[in-house]
């Protein structure tokens, strides 16, 4: 019965259902609280109750949202149940990415100027994936298109907002991990440890490949 539940279940339920993170401000809304920070207390309380509790889910901040995912250490007993294996991100998908990320706004002409290759299949399939969109048209010559990254860029690298990302020290140091990127994560049931962007100075030496 509804009565039966506290606020940290009824919690627990509307982020389990929602198929994309919830804004606090939302969850106020449906909670029917007066105040954002008593909203923000139970989101913080839950956190804090599923991690004390060792259980496979836990509340995630991306995206301008909470949701629930589940806990790094479950994505090996999650890939058994699945048997599937995800599909990934190519090398060139995940540079092209990256300086899409650090450049936004930015035109494929100018994504191409970095690169060095034509990125016309790479384009396609990012904005096919939904990790990059349109922006609107730059004001020049023949105005092309600028790109930049959509909120399920932040979902799917766990980034809370752009301030998140980290800084091209810190993606020179950790460019071992580009390529290793599980694409699209489901929302309620897949969060993965999020893997490194390798960094745009790189992408002028990179392969042109194009994603399989």
């Amino acid at each position: 019965m509804n009565g039966e539940l506290n606020r940290h279940g009824i919690l627990e339920a509307l982020l389990f259902v929602a198929e994309e993170p919830l804004p606090l401000v939302r969850l106020q809304e449906v909670l029917g609280d007066e105040d954002p920070a008593t909203t923000e207390a139970t989101v913080r309380e839950l956190a804090l109750a599923l991690e004390g509790e060792g259980r496979g889910l836990m509340v995630q901040e991306v995206a301008g949202g909470f949701r629930l995912a589940t806990r790094p250490e479950a994505h090996s007993w999650i890939q058994r149940l699945q048997q599937v294996k995800p599909a990934r991100l190519s090398r060139a998908a995940l540079e092209t990415l990256a300086i899409i990320a650090y450049k936004q706004p930015i035109t494929r002409a100018e994504i191409e100027g970095i690169r060095g290759v034509a990125v016309d299949g790479v384009m396609r399939t990012l904005l096919e994936r939904g990790l990059v969109r349109i922006l609107g048209r730059k004001a020049e010559a023949g105005r092309p298109i600028l790109y930049g990254t959509s909120s399920t860029f932040l979902e799917h690298f766990g980034f809370k907002d752009l301030g998140d990302l980290p800084s091209l020290r810190e993606i020179d140091e950790l460019i071992g991990a580009s390529g290793t990127d599980p694409a699209s994560p489901n929302a309620n049931a897949a969060a993965q440890p999020s893997p490194a962007l390798p960094s745009p100075s790189e992408a002028g030496a990179a392969e042109g490949g194009e994603p399989s």
